[in-house]
Formats: C-alpha cells, sequence, structure tokens
C-alpha cells in the first residue's frame, strides 16, 4: 500500500508498518520554537535533558525532560553544530565558529580535542560519532566558514572538505576520507563495522568499512535524495534501520538493504534528529526555528556504540 498517509507517518513501503515505525504518537509535540537555526541536539540521560546549538545566535541551549523548562546552556558557544556524548557521557560539540571539536568535563571546563590537521585549522566541524575504542569521528565541511551566518568567513587552509578521526589515546587527528563535496552527518552501524556518511551537497549517503586499524574502505552509496531533499544527520534504530534528516522532505527511514520505506512529515526543514528518553524511543528533532519530539513505536541505539554505560542511565524516577 505505497503512498499511505496517515497524518505524520508516510509509508512507502510495507516494512515501514511491520516494523512498528508507524506505532507511536499521531503527532509532532513542539517543545520550542524561537531559533534562528537549531541543529545537534542529544539527550543526555544522566541530566534528563535535551542539549541542541542554535547556530546562527550563537548559543546552546537546554530543555529539561522533568519540567519542560528550556534555558540558555551556553552562549558564545562558537557557533556550535553537533553535539555528542563520549563513552564517560561527557559532551562531545563540534564548533564551526572555533573551527574546532571540544569537550565538556564534568566539571564544566572545555577541552579542546582537534582544531588542526597537519598543522592546517579545520574548516568548520559540523557533527561526531564516538566509536566504543573512545575514537571520536568528526566530519569537516566548509558551511562555517563560507559566510558570516553560521560562523566566521575565511578561506580554507586544507581546500578540501573532510572525515577525520582523532585517536583515544594520543589525540592524533588522522584523515580518514577524503572524498566529499560536504560531509556532515555521521553514524556507526550497531556492530561498528561501517560508517555511514551524509554527503550534503552531493545529496546522497555513503557507506564505508570500518578496518581493524581504523582506516576507511572505499565508500559506496547507500541512497540518494529525493528531489527537494538533502541529508543532513543520521541515527539508527535498533532495528538496523537508518533515519536521516532530510531537510525540507522531513525524517526518511531507511531499511537495511537502502530502501525508503517511509518518512516523518514535519513543517520545517529537518536539519538534526536524536534518539533519547527513558526507553531512548522519544526522538527528538531541530528544524529551522524549532526543537520538535515524537515518542516511537521503536527504539534508537545509543550514539555511543555498543555496551552497557551505567553513568549514563536515566535517573530514577
Amino acid at each position: 500500500m505505497s503512498g499511505e498517509r496517515p497524518g505524520l507517518y508516510e509509508m512507502l513501503d510495507d516494512r515501514f508498518r511491520t516494523g512498528r515505525c508507524m506505532n507511536g504518537d499521531d503527532a509532532l509535540e513542539v517543545l520550542y520554537t524561537g531559533c534562528r537555526w537549531a541543529e545537534g541536539p542529544i539527550y543526555v540521560p544522566a541530566w534528563r535533558q535535551v542539549i541542541w546549538s542554535d547556530i546562527p545566535n550563537d548559543r546552546m541551549l537546554r530543555w529539561d525532560e522533568e519540567t519542560g523548562a528550556v534555558s540558555v546552556f551556553r552562549r558564545g558557544a562558537g557557533h556550535t553544530n553537533g553535539n555528542t556524548l563520549d563513552r564517560e557521557g561527557r559532551l562531545i560539540t563540534c564548533e564551526q565558529g572555533n573551527r574546532r571539536v571540544t569537550r565538556t568535563e564534568h566539571d564544566g571546563t572545555v577541552t579542546v580535542l582537534a582544531d588542526r590537521w597537519q598543522g592546517k585549522r579545520l574548516n568548520s566541524p559540523n557533527d561526531a560519532a564516538v566509536k566504543s575504542d573512545g575514537s571520536i569521528w568528526f566530519s569537516d565541511p566548509d558551511f562555517g566558514i563560507t559566510s558570516d551566518y553560521e560562523g566566521y568567513r575565511a578561506e580554507s587552509e586544507i581546500e578540501a572538505n573532510n572525515v577525520y578521526r582523532i585517536d583515544p589515546g594520543t589525540g592524533e587527528v588522522r584523515l580518514v576520507a577524503d572524498c566529499f563535496e560536504a560531509p556532515n552527518g555521521l553514524v556507526f552501524s550497531a556492530d561498528e563495522r561501517r560508517l555511514f556518511v551524509s554527503d550534503t551537497r552531493a545529496g546522497r549517503i555513503r557507506v564505508f568499512d570500518v578496518q581493524d586499524d581504523g582506516t576507511l574502505s572505499d565508500g559506496k552509496v547507500f541512497a540518494e535524495a529525493r528531489p527537494g531533499a538533502r541529508f543532513d544527520n543520521l541515527r539508527f534504530d535498533d532495528g538496523g534501520r537508518l533515519w536521516a534528516a532530510a531537510m525540507d522532505d522531513g525524517v526518511h527511514c531507511y531499511d537495511p538493504d537502502g530502501t525508503l520505506i517511509g518518512r516523518l512529515d514535519v513543517p520545517e526543514a529537518v536539519a538534526n534528529i536524536s534518539w533519547g528518553g527513558a526507553k531512548r524511543n522519544r526522538l527528538f528533532i531541530t528544524a529551522e526555528t524549532s526543537l520538535y519530539s515524537v515518542v516511537m513505536g521503536v527504539t534508537g541505539t545509543h550514539p555511543t556504540g555498543p555496551g552497557r554505560r551505567p553513568w549514563l542511565e536515566p535517573a530514577p524516577r
């Protein structure tokens, strides 16, 4: 019954229904509106909060799950974009304006993890993924240096848009993939044997095999964008389906074989998505001016890879 569309959900393949992807809220919940361009939501279980970026306003915001209150987490934040957590529950942030990747320590201090590659300043780190070995992988397009809107206009010192890996032991920044027009969202498969990367300007999602030494194989095309869509960040659910922020085309859901099986219709252009909540079945969506959520019938995987992390479990209710 391709094309069936009960409100929020658009089913393009029957696997979207049989996989419980439509067994959730019937409508989006608006948690906040008033951003200029919202990105980078991450649910922090220990805090029961969502942290996200309002890039042009140069601030990070937080939404409290218990009270629904929204407040400023950090102002003058370096035009932050993507956020994730490391294995110790610390916030990893891509700062477009400061052209660096940072870690917020438990005491609130900020540690710079990467700001250069081979002595050259990074372009504008966009999104990051943490592997279970503690390595941090990040995309570095030029979005933050093409104008003063989301960063500071500047010439690229690297003259390319790449993906890098930060070694957990030495802190070395290593180039792992350089075949993109504008790499953006990235996420590991559940077994960490594959890395999926969206290439926004090329309108596709690529997938790479991850080797034991931390290098990548040549990437293959996993999905091509539909007309009017551009891919931003990516997330997996525990059924192996890939969910993609697809800008003006809402949120896409792909079967493991690469088939687009359904989508969520969102009233604004979707920049980023992230799983959270006590059961990790609440999808948080940043789209243009707003933070939305929807409780789903599927459960998302954890952003820091396989294995239990008791210090990241939600506080008792």
